[in-house]
């Protein structure tokens, strides 16, 4: 076996791994074989099985001294530093393993992300961080941990159909009281978006179906509401969308050209709309209806103040016209009818006053007409015009006794500026009862003066009855 041993020694000296002086070490001094302990004490098996620890402890010194060779001449070639790992993908690692500097032979060598990154760095040198609002979609958002919570109320934005359906019963009831601050307050809750200009031309449209009295209350509506709810802006786009939706409008609506037309005047006269709108349609206007209507509100514009006054152009409006106003435009009604003696213009001038309740005063006031005449002409033209009334049911049963009650009881007063009014008061309620006027009872009603005389000196001077 020492010879074996020896043999492979002198192999590799031949092979230039290392020196004939060198061979000595590839052994300790505890491992070199004592030849007469070996031949004298050592079964063959132990010898046997020592010299093959010999041979793989000189195998395992001889790669780890080949293998430092080799790196030593690949890094004098390259020009690297001693001690780099020949394996690695390039051939040149650094001693340092905790060198941060890349390994791939890659950038500038500089630390990454400008020694912003890596464990436990928190960014780079003097950097601030701003203040970061939490997100309600984070999982580990804490709501109660985000201080006092505000619930706010959302609105949904009312498309066309629903704008219509909310606005409309809106208008009808205002119609009914007139108060324009309610119905700003009720517009304010509703979320109108960009169609908020819808509102004032579905007022138009619902007033051009009603009454006189209905348009005047919607031209009051607009002047409240321009400059609080809407802008003259949305007033110019509404009355354009009216103007375009004409065609449409007349087929309910006949007279609606010439209705618009004083709609615009007013809210001109009014400062609704600008000054300048007619003027943004003159030339551009195809449609005959829109043209109507324009020069309608033109020719309203241009008449001098003392022919027109544009807050009365709807007339007359019903209750909401002072008391003494209807009481002067009753007057007035009667006193054309006594020249022109056109019933029907007469009842139909009545019926746009839109005043049922107050037509007792018609009655008082025809009745001292006809006290203070000098003929039979208007005894005989004021009982054939409250005949007509009372046929029609323009004036209702109740109206018609608190007119001629009221006579009643000024009667006493009237007659000391009509000394004939008791005489011409009894021919009259005679003639009213034959037409079917007045009832029986009525008729009966009527106070007579009692007949007075002078008696002679002798009864003490005293008036007997």
């Amino acid at each position: 076996m020492a010879t074996e041993v020896e043999a492979w020694t002198t192999a590799l000296e031949q092979d230039g791994v290392y020196e004939s002086g060198d061979a000595g070490k590839l052994y300790d001094d505890d491992d070199v074989l004592n030849e007469a302990e070996v031949n004298g004490n050592w079964t063959p098996q132990e010898k046997a099985l020592h010299e093959a620890r010999l041979k793989a402890k000189a195998k395992r010194r001889l790669r780890r001294t080949s293998s430092r060779d080799s790196a030593r001449e690949s890094l004098s070639e390259a020009g690297g530093e001693p001690g780099a790992d020949p394996t690695s993908p390039r051939g040149k690692v650094t001693a340092n393993a905790n060198d941060r500097k890349s390994r791939m032979g890659k950038g500038r060598g500089l630390p990454k992300k400008g020694g912003a990154g890596g464990k436990g760095v928190w960014g780079a040198a003097g950097m601030v961080y701003e203040m970061e609002e939490p997100d309600a979609k984070d999982p580990n958002y804490d709501e109660s941990a985000q201080g006092e919570t505000v619930y706010a109320t959302v609105v949904p934005e009312l498309d066309e159909r629903e704008l219509e359906k909310t606005v409309n019963p809106i208008v009808q009831e205002y119609f009914e009281h007139g108060d324009t601050k309610e119905v700003q307050m009720l517009l304010e809750g509703l979320n109108l978006g960009h169609r908020k200009f819808n509102v004032s031309s579905l007022a138009v449209s619902l007033s051009l179906e009603g009454k006189a009295s209905h348009r005047e209350l919607t031209s009051r509506l607009l002047s409240d509401m321009v400059g609080k709810v809407l802008t003259e802006t949305e007033m110019a786009r509404a009355f354009d969308k009216m103007l375009k939706d004409l065609p449409d409008l007349i087929l309910d609506t006949p007279e609606a050209p010439q209705m618009l037309g004083q709609f615009i005047a007013r809210a001109i006269a009014d400062h609704v709309l600008p000054m300048g709108f007619l003027d943004h349609y003159k030339g551009k206007v195809d449609c005959d209806h829109a043209r109507a209507a324009l020069d309608r509100a033109a020719v309203l514009l241009s008449m001098k103040k003392e022919m027109v006054r544009l807050d009365n152009v709807w007339g007359v409006g019903g209750g909401q016209r002072p008391v003494k106003h209807l009481v002067k435009e009753m007057n007035l009604l009667l006193k054309e009818y006594l020249v022109s003696g056109d019933v029907t213009e007469a009842e139909h001038c009545l019926r746009d006053l839109e005043v049922p309740h107050f037509h007792h005063e018609l009655v008082y006031e025809a009745v001292i007409m006809v006290l203070e005449s000098k003929g039979e002409t208007a005894v005989r033209m004021m009982t054939k015009l409250l005949k007509a009334f009372w046929e029609t049911g323009l004036i209702t049963l109740d109206q018609m006794n608190r007119g001629f009650q009221r006579v009643y009881d000024e009667l006493p007063e009237i007659s000391l500026d009509v000394p004939l009014a008791n005489t011409i008061m009894e021919s009259f309620l005679e003639l009213c009862y034959q037409e079917s006027v007045i009832t029986k009872q009525l008729r009966d009603a009527c106070p007579t003066r009692g007949r007075k005389r002078f008696v002679s000196e002798g009864d003490g001077g005293r008036i007997k009855h």
